[in-house]
């Protein structure tokens, strides 16, 4: 009786990267939601020490961990990538990721330039990567305003600053989409995600 070739197949990671307000977070959850595509790929559990909020259940939005735990993992090597954000920690697990791949799986995560490019670096062979461009720095900026409107200005001026550090970098991405109609850069999403775990 012959193997089933797909069972032995190791699963794709597929990271999106953007800058704040370029829609990456959106994106791939409208991909995960697509009739087709949810049933081939899978989201990635992030690790964090920052609070639950409301209606967040741990080991499926997050996993919910203290700073020492996250600091005993990181020593461990059991992260793969890490950042700090406003004051709380995150990173990707390793086990999680790993068994994943293993089982055939193909993972989904929106991840920082740091975290894109240390992902891309430990799995060269079963990483891809795409970057969200918004269809300008007027539009960014906008956006990140309206969705930070209870943000502090010093805060949306550092997340600015970062935006246009990060655009600079789209170059090194296998990759670019642009967001400028959520629709279409779905579809574009969807055709290179295909290609991807195909090739």
């Amino acid at each position: 009786m012959k193997a089933n070739k797909s069972q032995n197949k190791p699963g794709k990671i597929f990271i999106i990267c953007g800058p704040s307000g370029s829609g990456k977070t959106t994106l791939l959850a409208s991909l995960i939601k697509d009739k087709k595509i949810g049933k081939l790929l899978v989201k990635s559990c992030s690790i964090t020490t920052r609070p639950r909020r409301t209606g967040e259940r741990d080991a499926v939005e997050y996993f919910f961990v203290t700073g020492f735990e996250f600091k005993r993992l990181l020593k461990a090597k059991k992260i793969l990538e890490w950042t700090r954000y406003l004051g709380y920690y995150y990173g990707t697990p390793k086990g999680p990721l790993e068994s994943k791949l293993r089982g055939g799986k193909n993972i989904g995560l929106c991840l920082d330039l740091k975290g894109a490019r240390a992902l891309k670096k430990l799995y060269p062979n079963n990483a891809l990567t795409v970057f969200v461009l918004p269809p300008s720095l007027d539009v960014l900026k906008r956006r990140i305003e309206n969705r930070c409107s209870r943000t502090n200005k010093k805060e949306i001026a550092r997340r600015i600053r970062l935006a246009r550090r990060e655009l600079l970098a789209a170059s090194q991405f296998d990759y670019c989409v642009l967001n400028q109609n959520l629709r279409l850069a779905l579809g574009e999403l969807k055709n290179i995600f295909l290609q991807g775990i195909n090739s």
